[in-house]
């Protein structure tokens, strides 16, 4: 495996407080507070000791940016995302200043992450942030990528995980070594989307013993994700003009924005406003109907609806009918400051995209991923984007195909299959039979 572990002599806790972005007031973590203190519909963030970050040239992989992130514990942790400075799909579009911070697999360029997906960052950064001896199941909701990443995570370090799934995407949980039993998997039946799997994730964390991980509102996740801005700006010399980012939930977006303030306040890396432009899968675009009303509430959402369309797009990792967007210092809040906007692209434009990037940077690249690509190359031909700007690239997964050629995969089942309607009184003996609880 390409994973490091942090050895003890070399391990230090971050000092950080948390802070409500609603009330400005500060507190102490306990490892997976999830929820502003006083009941307000507001992310919590984070604070940390040191303002002016230093990049760790004795640590290797994601505790190199241990400075801005939650670590109160070792674990054996992945390598950072990489960033570089585009030649081949730069000089295609016409761009000056291209860069891509690219998670995933792609060791000639010394990235290594073996889940292929920057939902690593998170994975690695909310076990990280959690007390060692934690006795609640984690519980975690996926569409898939995030799912694998806390599969492989959790079974390294022994860590009590239940996932919960879309059945119809199962295939994203393929795993190149063993997964150890204090992972298990639960699906809500074929048909279902990522939206049923959060509700089931709900009702389970009504249980005794099993606590939710959070999802956007867990301060590890997004200081996690936060790790693709710190490894472009390490690598540009200065925060970039423009990001783009193809997005289901927006987390990595508000993820991106809250790093880019920290940078902003660190004083060394320029001062200029770095504009969000993200991305969603077309049909299945409720952000961007959201965005276009230019209202802080989300547009209703048919259930029924949500799920047809889910079932139509390329990147179904990116459906997701509960984003927090209207929440304080969500969405809705970082795409305003920041003066973004949000753009959709179709699944043929996706594909299209997706093998101009792997023709001229010479990696395949994951849909949603191939998402952000599209919209870039719609940016440039529609003028949102100038070709002297310094522009980001968020290639959030890829190489997957490159690893599955040197590495035998095989895909978890899930131990148990719910209706989405499922009660909970169905629910709890049989989650509570898992983990002998």
């Amino acid at each position: 495996m390409h994973y490091h572990t942090i050895s003890m002599n070399s391990f230090r806790r971050t000092k950080y407080t948390l802070i409500s972005s609603a009330t400005l007031k500060e507190f102490a973590d306990d490892g997976l507070i999830i929820n502003d203190p006083d009941g307000k519909n507001s992310l919590i963030k984070s604070k940390y000791e040191v303002k002016e970050i230093a990049f760790r040239n004795d640590e290797n992989g994601l505790m190199r940016y241990a400075d801005w992130l939650p670590v109160n514990r070792p674990l054996a942790y992945t390598n950072a995302p990489i960033a570089y400075r585009s030649e081949g799909l730069a000089n295609h579009l016409g761009l000056n200043n291209l860069w891509i911070t690219f998670s995933g697999w792609w060791p000639l360029r010394g990235a290594k992450m073996q889940t292929c997906s920057f939902k690593e960052t998170e994975a690695y950064a909310v076990t990280m942030r959690m007390k060692e001896k934690e006795d609640d199941v984690l519980v975690v909701a996926s569409a898939g990528n995030t799912a694998r990443a806390f599969a492989r995570v959790c079974s390294d370090n022994n860590i009590n995980v239940l996932l919960c799934i879309p059945y119809d995407n199962l295939n994203a949980l393929w795993h190149s070594e063993p997964i150890a039993p204090c992972v298990k998997v639960v699906a809500t039946t074929s048909g279902s989307d990522y939206s049923d799997a959060i509700e089931l994730g709900r009702r389970i964390c009504q249980i005794d013993g099993f606590r939710s991980e959070g999802g956007a509102h867990n301060i590890a996740r997004r200081d996690g994700m936060g790790t693709c801005l710190l490894s472009a700006v390490e690598a540009i010399g200065h925060i970039p003009d423009a990001y783009f980012q193809a997005v289901g939930s927006g987390t990595g977006a508000i993820a991106t924005w809250e790093t880019y303030k920290r940078l902003r306040g660190d004083g060394r890396w320029g001062s200029n406003n770095m504009r969000l432009i993200v991305s969603q899968n077309a049909p299945f675009m409720p952000i961007f109907d959201s965005w276009k009303m230019q209202q802080r509430h989300m547009l209703p959402y048919d259930a029924e609806l949500s799920r047809r369309k889910s079932a139509l797009i390329s990147a179904s990792v990116l459906a997701n009918r509960f984003p927090p967007y209207s929440v304080i210092g969500g969405l809705y809040d970082a795409l305003t400051e920041s003066h973004g906007d949000v753009m959709t692209v179709g699944n043929d434009e996706g594909h299209l995209a997706s093998h101009l990037f792997r023709s001229t940077e010479g990696i395949d690249i994951a849909p949603a991923a191939s998402i952000a690509v599209a919209s870039l190359i719609k940016a440039v031909k529609t003028g949102v984007v100038d070709a002297d700007q310094t522009i980001l690239l968020n290639v959030t997964g890829g190489g997957e195909g490159l690893f599955k050629k040197s590495h035998n995969t095989s895909i978890m089942r899930p131990n148990h299959i719910f209706n989405i309607d499922a009660q909970l009184s169905d629910i709890e003996p049989v989650v509570r039979r898992l983990f002998n609880k």
